[in-house]
């Protein structure tokens, strides 16, 4: 659940005595002071990210395993018996291959990148100063904890015009050429 994965990096970016702050003291031999990674306006959205980042590597180093997994032997086979290098078969066999998984791939990173919410709700509240309001938590404190319904709906239509427009541009730069 992301609500147990932002609790527990909550506590890994604790002030005081965090994990981190612990870690990266121990590493400096104490010459590092503790930094509120969520209380600074500089460092609470990176850190969101990194956690973010954190939670969805897992899911997708699966789906490009799996891509792997659909590209033929043969195409290896014969890349090897015409003498290509390990580079030329990455570039002329491999990557051809995962065309459709690197499609998969960057859909679902956008999608999720827009879909950050409950890591910001559960972290930081959308603080410090603001500084980790995005479309989507910003429609849902005006909608719900606001009830400004007509601005909630104003974010959620602009929200989904930017989607859409990345989109179409996603579709246009992965089509097929002919």
């Amino acid at each position: 659940s992301i609500v147990v994965v932002s609790l527990l990096w909550k506590f890994i970016y604790s002030p005081g005595d965090g994990l981190l702050n612990s870690l990266l003291g121990w590493l400096t031999f104490g010459a590092f002071e503790g930094i509120d990674w969520l209380g600074q306006t500089g460092t609470a959205l990176p850190s969101i990210m990194a956690m973010s980042i954190w939670q969805g590597v897992g899911f997708h180093m699966v789906i490009w395993l799996a891509g792997l997994q659909t590209i033929s032997p043969t195409l290896y086979e014969a890349a090897e018996i015409e003498g290509s290098s390990k580079w030329q078969t990455f570039r002329y066999v491999t990557w051809p291959g995962l065309r459709n998984t690197a499609v998969l791939i960057l859909i679902v990173i956008t999608m999720q990148a827009f879909a950050l919410y409950a890591q910001i709700d559960v972290m930081t509240n959308g603080g410090p100063l603001d500084s980790t309001q995005v479309l989507v938590f910003q429609a849902v404190e005006r909608g719900y904890g606001k009830q400004d319904i007509s601005g909630g709906s104003t974010i959620s239509v602009i929200l989904f015009l930017i989607v859409l427009c990345i989109s179409l541009f996603q579709r246009w730069l992965t089509r097929e050429r002919n």
